[in-house]
């Protein structure tokens, strides 16, 4: 739960930081990439958790609440992605593919662990 709160925190921060870096503090240094590039590699770092703590989702008892919190933040991580697909590089497929993976692998290891 400790990385995934970081791979979560992390992008937010950024953002705060540039947007009120840029603002107010005129730093030039705090570019949109920034705030981006973090934002497009956090869901391709929780893949690799979710792929590494799938035993988790499929013992529902152990890992309800990890599954429910990465859901979660696959969720919120899907339209800054699509955002960063159309405004700033072709690359966020990348990440948009990831959170969509993680949403439907989630739903298919519950739905297996049921049957």
């Amino acid at each position: 739960m400790r990385f995934l709160a970081a791979f979560t925190l992390t992008p937010i921060l950024c953002f705060a930081f540039q947007d009120l870096g840029s603002k107010y503090g005129e730093w030039d240094w705090l570019t949109t990439g920034y705030a981006v590039w973090p934002m497009m590699i956090g869901p391709v770092l929780m893949l690799l958790l979710f792929v590494r703590n799938r035993e988790l989702i499929r013992a529902p008892r152990r890992g309800a609440n990890f599954s429910q919190t990465i859901k979660i933040v696959s969720c919120i991580f899907v339209l800054p992605n699509v955002f960063a697909t159309i405004g700033y590089s072709l690359l966020a497929v990348i990440p948009l593919l990831s959170c969509l993976t993680i949403l439907v692998a989630d739903w298919q290891l519950k739905k297996q662990a049921r049957a």
